[in-house]
């Protein structure tokens, strides 16, 4: 599966939560990340969605298919 065809939400994080952005794969339960900047974080993002797919997979979980396809 590629990691890079699953939506990646970006916002902000709050001062008090540490600020920089955090980085949200809607369609993989608790799959997120962060970085400094909204770029820092799609990067990680990505790492992440592949990082929870391996794990689903070495589990053996269904892994859902993408909502929406990349262009």
């Amino acid at each position: 599966m590629n990691p890079y065809r699953y939506e990646i939400d970006i916002k902000p994080l709050a001062e008090e939560d540490g600020g920089g952005f955090v980085a949200v794969a809607p369609e993989l339960p608790g799959c997120r990340s962060d970085g400094e900047t909204p770029e820092e974080a799609l990067r990680n993002g990505y790492d992440a969605i592949a990082c929870w797919i391996e794990a689903a997979q070495e589990m053996g979980r269904q892994v859902p298919e993408p909502r929406r396809l990349a262009a």
